[in-house]
């Protein structure tokens, strides 16, 4: 189940984030953040047993803040949830603009008997590699040319109306503003499933291209070539905010253990939970990393969406985008209605107080949506960014500062305990420093 929760779209962003930091580097960050943040959430789980004389059996971690910051504990750990949340929502609505434009596009090409050519670098055969980010000197289209003898007219008309940013967009709020407006979307919650079916086929993709494509690695400790980048960069940051968000599960693991059965197997669970996410973020990021084919292309076309290095026409690829579109379809509601439940009944004690509240609401999430997939569709700047924020409070300051107060109420705080928390919120102040920086 915790796997199940953590695993979400930071997947698709991990070998971008790896080239970002290096190949050693990186694979060394994903280990020591995985580790950290495990630490982190582990004194989240632990929080309520330190609060004396008190019932905390029903508490959040919301609640464990609000008893040691008061007012201002309650009003900052609902801020930044609702960054992880809203950040959260907007990532799957630059997704699923993605993913649906390239879904339509390969539906349409197939019906009507067209053969497109990106007009983007890439190498031949079956198992073709792009690299979209070398036509970023092209206008912002499909970026295609049609060698067909079908109606060219209908061809072009199909690509003003049919665009990644301008448009597709657009498309997607007639079906996904209703849904965030129902009363409950208990319903999509029996969809949960598909998560777990996309990760392992995302990792069955990546193995079976990786089989094909090869292994195409060169160590170059510091310096930078043509094709292969050094293996250590000091854009090493833009990769510890992704994995902030990517094991951020430290505002609902208290909800998540409550469920299991044999409570004092929290702590074992929680680590296998983290162990196994961590494999797979290791797994698909050096994989992909390590099998993208430089030569012919640098490793700098790396995608910040590893999908988009494969072609619209890549049945395979256009199978995980038919799976991810539908899982985030269905888990899109899901974080409508957490924002909806925290948001309004903070301020108006419930959580559907009418429909014009909870419409206002949904048009601003919504609005925020597709204002990024219009005008800054990146997400892997947009994970790292709000990893980087919400992880701030509920994975480094909050834990820390709450495990040293229970001590020092306890009278048993010490010099080193002190200093390796205070470090761990130095850690998490310095990364979020970072991603404005580099």
């Amino acid at each position: 189940m915790i796997w199940n929760t953590m695993m979400g779209t930071s997947i698709l962003s991990i070998p971008w984030g790896i080239k970002q930091a290096g190949f050693t580097s990186g694979v060394i960050l994903i280990l020591l953040m995985g580790i950290l943040t495990l630490y982190c959430c582990y004194r989240v789980v632990k929080s309520r047993q330190m609060i004396p004389l008190t019932d905390t059996s029903n508490w959040e971690f919301p609640d464990v803040c609000r008893y040691y910051f008061g007012s201002f504990g309650q009003w900052s750990s609902l801020l930044f949830s609702m960054i992880s949340l809203v950040g959260a929502m907007v990532v799957y609505w630059v997704l699923m603009s993605n993913f649906l434009f390239n879904t339509g596009k390969f539906i349409y090409n197939f019906v009507h008997d067209i053969n497109v050519t990106d007009i983007v670098p890439g190498t031949n055969g079956s198992n073709k590699v792009i690299c979209p980010s070398a036509a970023s000197d092209h206008p912002p289209q499909n970026r295609s040319v049609m060698f067909s003898s079908g109606n060219r007219t209908g061809f072009e008309l199909f690509e003003e109306w049919w665009d990644k940013s301008q448009t597709v967009p657009f498309y997607l709020i007639a079906v996904l503003l209703p849904l965030l407006n129902l009363k409950s979307p208990s319903f999509f919650a029996k969809f949960n499933v598909l998560g777990t079916v996309s990760v392992v086929y995302l990792v069955f993709l990546v193995t079976v291209k990786a089989v094909h494509l090869g292994i195409h690695l060169e160590f170059n400790w510091f310096t930078e070539n043509e094709f292969f980048v050094p293996e250590f960069r000091i854009l090493f940051p833009q990769l510890t905010g992704v994995l902030t968000l990517a094991f951020f599960i430290h505002n609902c693991v208290i909800t998540l253990l409550q469920n299991n059965r044999n409570q004092e197997n929290n702590v074992r669970d929680l680590s296998i939970a983290y162990f196994l996410v961590g494999l797979t973020y290791l797994y698909v990021g050096v994989i992909i990393f390590a099998s993208f084919p430089s030569p012919p292309l640098s490793k700098e076309c790396i995608e910040q969406n590893f999908l988009d290095n494969f072609p619209s026409d890549d049945i395979m690829s256009f199978v995980a985008r038919i799976f991810l579109l539908f899982q985030m379809m269905t888990v899109y509601p899901l974080l409508g209605y957490l924002v909806r439940v925290q948001l309004l009944r903070q301020f108006f004690g419930n959580a559907y107080p009418s429909l014009f509240h909870v419409l206002i609401l949904n048009l601003a999430i919504v609005g925020a949506g597709v204002a990024m997939a219009r005008f800054y569709p990146n997400i892997g700047g947009i994970i790292r960014y709000s990893g980087a924020t919400c992880g701030l409070a509920f994975v480094f300051v909050y834990p820390s500062l709450i495990y040293m107060i229970s001590l020092y109420r306890a009278g048993q705080l010490t010099w080193p305990a002190s200093i390796i928390h205070i470090f761990i919120i130095l850690l998490g102040l310095a990364n979020l420093i970072a991603q404005f920086l580099l």
